[in-house]
């Protein structure tokens, strides 16, 4: 787990210096925008239950999470609210699975995501379809979580961040996503998409949560799948 720990610290460090010399990668568009649009927040947010300010919060985001990295959001919906201002509806991350919320939409920079991941749990296939036509990008056999520590059912998870593992254990790149697990392969209650160095075990049932691909996959998934990718776990 140190190896995973400093392998993430990389990770951050980078993040960092990218967005200290660089602006944003993500652009806020006038509303409304194509959905789903996945960015980053621009400030700490209280998300509502509904789009009006008055309405009772069930989550507050900070800008960055605790790791450091910037909190990145997934807007499935957008409306205009009672007080004039447009707001997003949003794909909460963590516990429990399928929450979502209302946010102010001045409050992130989002645009338009271009693909989605599928894994299908009994096929135990993992698919990337590019959302504007349909068109399958990558389709590669899985492993998938285990009687007693099954990988969660639900749609609108996405990723939230990535970073290219030191223990050999996670293969050649790792996805961190937003679902929630009560066991996990990860060091927290979350579920990654990963490499592996047990490729006999793709297509079986074996993981602690957590989605195994091939290597190769792994590395396709660095370029198809960036923050924000949603991402559905259906039977």
């Amino acid at each position: 787990m140190a190896s995973f720990r400093r392998s993430l610290t990389v990770l951050v460090a980078t993040l960092a210096l990218c967005a200290a010399g660089a602006p944003s990668a993500f652009a806020r568009p006038e509303l409304p925008l194509r959905l789903p649009a996945a960015g980053e927040l621009l400030r700490a947010v209280a998300v509502r239950s509904a789009p009006r300010p008055s309405a009772p919060i069930v989550r507050v985001l900070s800008r960055f999470r605790e790791d450091a990295q910037f909190q990145i959001v997934l807007a499935v919906g957008s409306r205009r609210g009672n007080d004039g201002a447009w707001w997003y509806r949003i794909s909460l991350p963590g516990r429990p699975n399928g929450a979502r919320g209302w946010m102010p939409a001045d409050a992130t920079d989002v645009r338009p995501v271009q693909n989605r991941i599928v894994v299908r749990l009994d096929a135990r296939k993992l698919e990337v379809r590019r959302l504007r036509d349909g068109k399958l990008l990558l389709r590669t056999t899985a492993a998938v979580g285990a009687p007693g520590s099954p990988t969660p059912l639900g749609r609108d998870f996405y990723v939230q961040s990535a970073f290219v593992p030191t223990d050999p254990f996670y293969g050649t790149f790792a996805l961190e996503t937003t679902a929630y697990a009560r066991v996990t392969d990860w060091p927290t209650n979350v579920v990654g998409i990963h490499g592996t160095n047990r490729p006999e075990l793709l297509g079986r049932p074996v993981s602690h949560g957590c989605v195994r691909v091939s290597n190769e996959a792994a590395r396709r998934l660095a370029g198809l799948a960036p923050l924000g990718t949603p991402i559905d776990v259906v039977r």
